[in-house]
């Protein structure tokens, strides 16, 4: 299982991925450009002490991400708040990846093009969305369910 932020603009969120990456054995891929300098210093201090716990890959861009071997051929799986699906109604498997859009832009078209799938976190009507970390905690912890892969981390 991994998942994955798309140009993520906000470095406490990316410090906050990282842990939670670190925290639940999951891979994590930083699709770049930022929208702040990622620089080794940068991500060090992101990372407090997680980040030589962490499983973590930079792509240059999203076409470097999409041809990368390194996922394995898995399903790239869109956490939108238009997604299509449920997330508890969605079948994940091991291979998945979760990718997750800008928190000040969402998904563009490419991403939603490349999708397998696209799913949702159910919301109260009316209100915008979740922070980009929360929603891969919630959608993480059911693909971790369904996949057995909790049983592991004991």
């Amino acid at each position: 299982m991994r998942f994955a932020l798309y140009q993520p603009d906000i470095p406490q969120n990316l410090g906050a991925a990282i842990r939670l990456s670190a925290c639940l054995g999951v891979w994590l891929d930083v699709i770049e450009p930022c929208g702040f300098p990622l620089t080794d210093a940068s991500l060090k201090r992101a990372a407090l002490d997680y980040g030589t716990k962490v499983r973590i890959v930079h792509h240059a861009s999203f076409e470097t991400f999409a041809t990368s071997t390194g996922r394995g051929g898995g399903r790239l799986i869109l956490v939108e708040t238009d997604g299509a699906t449920k997330f508890q109604d969605f079948s994940f498997s091991t291979g998945d990846t979760l990718i997750f859009g800008r928190e000040s832009a969402g998904s563009p078209g490419e991403l939603y093009k490349a999708a397998h799938a696209s799913i949702r976190i159910p919301m109260v009507r009316g209100l915008r969305s979740l922070n980009v970390v929360t929603a891969a905690a919630v959608v993480l912890t059911e693909a971790l369910r369904q996949t057995g892969a909790w049983e592991k981390l004991d």
